[in-house]
């Protein structure tokens, strides 16, 4: 007979589909950044997610109560406004649970964003940013009536539907409390829909009402103010670059309750810190992280030493990589922190460009169509010697207001003195006097016959 050995079947591990993988993200040490704060600082890392955010969580908690009660029937259309995330968590149930996704998206979001959704397979549509939230334009509005013509559909509303602070509230909440094995005494997070710290910030204060709960808002949004005097003022409303917070309406998930104060931060100052988290701290996540983290060092007044501070962080840097980790992108808007100081550091971003001009006699109509053209407020005239004088659109507008048949006045007519020239390595302080002084703009001698312009606006990109 031959022998049998008993053979011991382990168990073997696995999820038994994607969305079994949402949740228990990790908490990770900040160091470098957090060096000059009293507090132990903790990130709440949700980019371990399968759609990398902190998204999925609320995704797949909004889509099973929608089940639950049937607003969402076998087969049927998702239909959501997102800035990309919300989208990405609702795309994976989508294709785990077999339904249809349309993603609305606003103009700002990166196409990074707009690619991912695309890949898993959602229907992409894009609106303006710049329009009221009640224009028919708006992701809102388009969001809604999407959902009022496709038949068999469901219209998530993640702002207002009470499943996104709930999911925080099951989950979220519960694993900061047992990983910080209840030690936390801060929470900061940056706000956007509400739920994420509404839902945290509830279960946590439930469990000890000393807990600190900070919300980040950003420059062009209502929140910080509305929090504290309860005004909604619509005179803060404005666009902004920074993506996933700040709003320019009160969602209902935003519980202004649990919350302690908030905190704005700059469009560049969240670019830059997005930037540096990468850098100085090996954490690659997106814009919303940067503003949380430079949040936090704005709040560090209120830190001591045995205080445990808890940060979430949203979403991956893999969204912003045509944006924020693209230097072009970030020296277009003054993001990067560059030292300028000659007249050649002023004109590095668009030293490749000819200087456009115009001769001494053409047409005003010429100098016209050519500031149009190029989009330019200011114009050398040269003629055979040289530059022989300058106009600049409001001495052309002056002109024309004076005279309406001034379109074919040649130039030298209207002109004005000529730019200044100085040479390549003119400090930034002697330009700005000379601009200060009434001159709209002065040329730059580069050498080689060669010159270039700098304006006004070439300075006041520049000032930090």
């Amino acid at each position: 007979m031959p022998h049998h050995r008993a053979i011991k079947i382990t168990r073997v591990e696995y999820a038994k589909n994607i969305l079994e993988t949402i949740g228990n993200t990790p908490l990770v040490k900040m160091n470098s950044l957090v060096k000059d704060v009293d507090a132990l600082v903790l990130a709440k890392y949700e980019t371990f997610n399968p759609g990398n955010s902190v998204k999925d969580r609320m995704a797949i908690k909004m889509v099973e109560d929608a089940e639950a009660d049937g607003r969402l029937k076998p087969g049927g259309t998702i239909i959501e406004g997102t800035s990309g995330n919300t989208g990405m968590g609702l795309a994976l149930v989508a294709v785990v649970k077999g339904y249809k996704l349309i993603c609305v998206m606003a103009d700002k979001q990166s196409k990074e964003k707009m690619d991912i959704l695309r890949a898993v397979g959602a229907k992409v549509m894009v609106c303006p940013t710049n329009v009221e939230p009640d224009d028919p334009r708006s992701y809102y509005s388009v969001s809604k009536r999407l959902a009022e013509e496709t038949p068999n559909s469901w219209y998530v509303n993640q702002y207002d539907n009470p499943s996104n602070a709930i999911a925080h509230y099951e989950s979220t909440g519960p694993e900061i409390w047992e990983q910080t094995n209840g030690k936390i005494t801060h929470f900061i997070v940056g706000v956007g829909t509400g739920g994420t710290i509404s839902g945290v910030g509830k279960y946590l204060k439930e469990k000890n009402p000393n807990i600190k709960v900070w919300g980040i808002d950003t420059y062009g949004s209502v929140f910080k103010k509305y929090h504290e005097t309860g005004i909604f003022d619509e005179n803060e409303i404005y666009s902004y670059i920074t993506e996933g917070i700040g709003e320019d309406i009160l969602p209902k998930n935003v519980d202004f309750s649990v919350i302690d104060g908030f905190t704005k931060v700059t469009d560049k100052d969240a670019a830059i810190y997005t930037q540096r988290l990468a850098k100085e701290e090996g954490m690659f996540l997106g814009n919303s992280a940067g503003a949380a983290i430079k949040g936090l060092l704005q709040l560090k007044e209120n830190f001591t030493k045995d205080d445990v501070v808890v940060i979430l962080y949203h979403d991956h840097g893999s969204r912003y990589v045509g944006k924020m980790f693209n230097d072009d992108w970030m020296r277009e808007r003054g993001f990067l922190e560059e030292e300028v100081s000659t007249a050649v550091d002023l004109i590095k971003d668009h030293e490749e460009k000819p200087l456009v001009t115009v001769k001494t006699e053409e047409l005003v109509s010429h100098a016209i169509e050519r500031m149009r053209k190029f989009q330019i407020s200011q114009i050398p005239v040269v003629d055979t010697e040289g530059f022989a004088g300058s106009v600049d659109e409001s001495a052309l507008f002056k002109a024309f207001m004076e005279d309406k048949n001034m379109d074919s006045t040649p130039i030298r007519e209207v002109m004005k003195n000529p730019f200044p020239v100085v040479d390549s390595k003119t400090s930034l302080d002697d330009i700005a006097k000379l601009i200060k002084n009434g001159t709209s703009a002065v040329l730059v001698d580069l050498g080689n016959g060669k010159h270039h312009i700098i304006t006004k606006y070439d300075i006041i990109s520049h000032i930090k």
